[in-house]
């Protein structure tokens, strides 16, 4: 099987971010920020000004406006790994829970209660590329 045709299917998701090495690469610095923020005194930092923190870190200035932004599902395409990005919710005060809820389009109630009863149906759209 060729590996680029293997990779490619990764995108054809629907809602869905495969973290993939090209991810991994591209989000290096954006999740090694999102990291620092375990430490208290970058919080601080952080808290204090957020823009000249995010200067202190080699990212693109769309990952440091997509944190600025706290547009979520923009930081997964730009490489951010969701277990990263939970540390700067975190340090914003919210739970994965709230945090994700803003990623479906879902209010806060309405997505806690599609958890609970198991979460998304597999049933509906398979393939973005397809249309099924």
């Amino acid at each position: 099987m060729d590996i680029h045709a293997y990779l490619a299917e990764f995108e054809d998701i629907p809602g869905t971010r495969v973290f993939t090495a090209q991810r991994a690469r591209a989000g290096y610095h954006l999740n090694q920020f999102a990291m620092s923020l375990m430490r208290p005194d970058n919080r601080d930092r952080w808290q204090a000004d957020e823009r000249a923190y995010l200067d202190g870190w080699p990212m693109s200035e769309a990952q440091k406006q997509a944190v600025l932004a706290r547009d979520y599902n923009r930081l997964l395409d730009l490489g951010g790994n969701i277990y990263f990005m939970a540390k700067i919710f975190s340090s914003d005060g919210l739970s994965f829970l709230q945090a994700v809820s803003t990623m479906s389009g879902m209010s806060l109630d309405d997505y806690a209660a599609m958890m609970i009863a198991g979460g998304r149906s597999p049933e509906g759209q398979r393939s973005i590329r397809e249309g099924r």
